[in-house]
């Protein structure tokens, strides 16, 4: 089983060799090949030039001219993608790759078709009030309009089945991505499956990009899907 990790970037050059260093050395369950998907969103703090200088033979690379957003960097990174199962990482340090064993175990074993890795099954420092506040909103919407039952519908550490995301028709250009692949795989029938993971989260003065009304916008991208009815492919 091949795994593609996806790692979108934009203007993450103090941190990004860092997180590039995490992921090459992270361990995957035996049988496990490793396959590392990074999309350059149009960077303009050197990451472009970082990115370059790497020659690794299991590394993909796209570069965006223009910043198009998270959720294009991801749809990208999928398409480019040859694995049979797709990792999300950030291009930061709030997640360590070391959990990533843990992550594919399940889809490994047969047990799932769509992981999302809990910070609140772990334990999560640095997360401000309001972000937390934020994440609880996101997961009560999520199960009380999609029966998900998960304790963290928001985080960035999301492991899906290729052919699970070929049957979604994703739209996402921002920050909407989690709660679209959410819902829609909860509309497919699929039962999301959670592991803990650790998290130490960081602010705008390190470079965190979300905003508050990207909340507003994932909240309203999980209601949207509830009652629309062209959803997917």
């Amino acid at each position: 089983m091949k795994v593609s990790i996806i790692i979108p970037v934009y203007n993450e050059f103090r941190t990004l060799h860092q997180v590039f260093e995490r992921v090459l050395a992270a361990r995957l369950p035996e049988g496990c090949s490793k396959e590392i998907v990074i999309v350059d969103d149009g960077s303009t703090d050197g990451t472009t030039a970082l990115v370059s200088e790497y020659k690794e033979p299991m590394l993909v690379v796209h570069h965006s001219v223009l910043n198009f957003g998270k959720g294009t960097a991801i749809r990208i990174g999928m398409a480019k993608a040859s694995g049979d199962v797709i990792l999300i990482q950030d291009g930061d340090l709030e997640y360590d790759p070391n959990d990533y064993a843990a992550i594919v175990q399940p889809i490994l074993d047969g047990h799932a078709d769509v992981v999302y890795g809990s910070r609140f099954l772990g334990k999560p420092a640095g997360m401000r009030a309001l972000n937390l506040f934020a994440n609880k909103i996101l997961t009560l919407a999520a199960n009380v309009l999609y029966g998900a039952n998960l304790t963290d519908e928001a985080t960035a550490y999301k492991a899906f089945r290729i052919e699970v995301l070929r049957r979604m028709e994703l739209q996402c250009r921002r920050f909407e991505f989690c709660p679209e692949v959410t819902a829609k795989a909860r509309r497919l029938g699929y039962r999301i499956h959670e592991v803990p993971v650790s998290y130490n989260g960081r602010g705008i003065a390190d470079g965190k990009k979300i905003r508050p009304r990207d909340g507003f916008e994932a909240l309203w991208t999980l209601l949207r899907y509830r009652l629309g009815r062209k959803w997917m492919r």
